[in-house]
Order: structure tokens, then sequence, then C-alpha cells
């Protein structure tokens, strides 16, 4: 089946799952589609949520599906899956946990592994998220692999994250990283119908209270729910709404689509950047000679790419 760009925008899930996967597999067909996608991008609204494994947080999606489709909104979910080191397959196998909405054409849920990639983020999901973009999903909920200094990325994606803690948790919560802390938009207790449930949210509080958040003017909630019997994900979905609305307000709405893109612009300029430079001197003998001398470490990495950049510029 031939995959046409009009075809992505009238929301074809068919499609749009033929291209995510010509996508996973980095073929080039599926960058020339998403080339002539990127005009209808810009308008969805990217949820992020993430948190340690036991949390509950495939549960919270799926009560999250259920509150969002009732408000008439579509939904699109990226599942981040933590990767078999073997074969590069994903191990939890969110779509089967989720399969109760597989038959709603308002819902896409996509699961994908991370194949080692840093960050808990899989390295296709900004083209992913592009293609839900432009499908038109109002929501795009991002749900990532574990929690911790790595898993800060979910921020770049997402316009609101949410940072998912258990009871239960003792001296972790104290020692959660500044950084998640700094990333999370909303703070969710899950399972908090569970002894201790109270003491989380009394130490997420004043973790938050002694904070430089104020100073953007949004104060991260902490919300407890109970996502087995569907308690608080009402309040959940309203906060989400909450920051999207203070985002649009703010102007941060575009700032951050705006440095999203610049982030990921970045990106590909270095990696393309990369492959060429290295296709150009690999087998010439000004870099084999630099690649020898690197290996008999007769000079040092830095002064290697610092001699190979001068050399690309003087046209050596």
């Amino acid at each position: 089946m031939k995959i046409d760009a009009q075809d992505i925008i009238q929301g074809s899930q068919l499609a749009g799952a033929r291209l995510i996967r010509l996508l996973e597999e980095e073929d080039p067909a599926g960058i020339a589609i998403l080339k002539q996608l990127y005009s209808h991008t810009g308008k969805a609204f990217v949820a992020g949520l993430t948190g340690p494994p036991g949390s509950g947080k495939s549960t919270l999606v799926n009560a999250l599906i259920s509150e969002i489709r009732s408000r008439k909104m579509r939904i699109a979910v990226v599942a981040i899956d933590p990767s078999s080191p073997i074969s590069g397959g994903a191990l939890l196998g969110d779509r089967i946990r989720m399969r109760r909405h597989s038959e709603d054409d308002g819902v896409f849920i996509r699961s994908m592994a991370t194949r080692g990639h840093l960050g808990g983020m899989s390295k296709t999901t900004r083209g992913v998220v592009l293609v839900f973009d432009a499908m038109g999903y109002d929501v795009i909920l991002i749900e990532t692999v574990g929690v911790g200094q790595d898993e800060v990325e979910i921020a770049q994606f997402a316009h609101s994250t949410a940072v998912v803690s258990l009871p239960g948790m003792g001296d972790d919560i104290q020692a959660m990283k500044a950084g998640l802390l700094e990333i999370g938009d909303i703070f969710v207790v899950n399972k908090a119908d569970t002894p201790g449930a109270d003491e989380v949210v009394e130490q997420l509080r004043a973790m938050l209270d002694i904070s430089n958040r104020s100073q953007d003017k949004w104060m991260p909630p902490v919300i407890k729910t109970v996502a087995t019997k569907d308690r608080g994900i009402t309040e959940l979905v309203d906060a989400f709404w909450q920051h999207r609305s203070f985002l649009f307000d703010s102007g941060q709405f575009e700032a951050h689509n705006y440095q999203w893109e610049f982030h990921f612009f970045r990106h590909l300029v270095m990696e393309m950047a990369a492959d060429r430079i290295f296709g150009q001197i690999k087998n010439s003998p000004a870099g084999q000679t630099l690649f020898e001398d690197l290996k008999a470490r007769r000079i040092d990495p830095f002064s290697a790419a610092e001699q190979l950049l001068e050399g690309l510029e003087y046209g050596k």
C-alpha cells in the first residue's frame, strides 16, 4: 500500500501505522512524507507521564484515555517500552494492557521500544508525535519507562509533564533528583488508597514549596489517584488542561514548540554533519593518519577533533 500524505491528514489509522513503521525502519520514504506533513502540525497538546516501575502508569493511561474520550477529544498514545538488549523488541506490551480501547477510532495507541536510546525515549518518538499531530489528534500522551536523571528528556517533548510516585517509596521521595522537580508540571501520587499516601503528598508539597518553581507563576499541583478505581482521574485531566491554558495565556505554548523544533533541528544537523564528515575522511590519507594517531594515543580526542574541523574549514 502506497502511503499518501492526504491519507494521514484525513486521519487514516492504517496509513498512520504504515508511516510510523517506515520511520522506525529509518526508511527515507517515511521522512519524505513527514516533510509534506510538517505544515499540518503544531496544534496538538502533548502530555507526558513518567514514573518508576510499579507506579501504575499504564493503568493511569487507560483511565486518562477514557476521561479524555468522554470529553469528546481524540487521543493518541506513545507508550515507550524498555527494550530487550538482544532483540531490541519492547518488553512491556502496553498495547495488550490498553486493548479495551482498540475498537475506538478516536484512540490510537503505539508501543515503541527504546532500543537502548538514552533518556527513556525512542529515537523515533519525535517523528511519531508529528504523525499523530498531522492526523488531527487533540491530545498526544507519551508514557515513558522509569524515572531518573535520564528521563528528563520527556520535558523536551511534552507541553505538560506529570511525574508519578506511589506510597512505600520511603527515602526515594527525599532522594528524588532536582531535575524531576523541575520538569514536573503535575505530581501524581497513585495507589493513594494504600497506607502512606498522605505522607508522600506532604513530602512532595514541602519539596515544591522550597523549590524555585513558583518563579514561572505555575505551582505544580499534587494529585492523589487510584487508577484502578478511576479516582482522581477527572482532577488529573483538569490539571493538565489548566496547565495548557496557563501555557497559552503566558505565550509559552508557542515558545515551547519553537524550542522543541530548534532542539530537533540542531540534533539533525549534528547527526547529518557527522555522517557526512566521516564519510568523506574515512578513506582519505589524512583521515587514516589521524585515526592511527588517535589509536596509538599520539594525539588526544580533543586535539584530533579540532584538527579535523580545522582541516575541513581550510579545505585540507
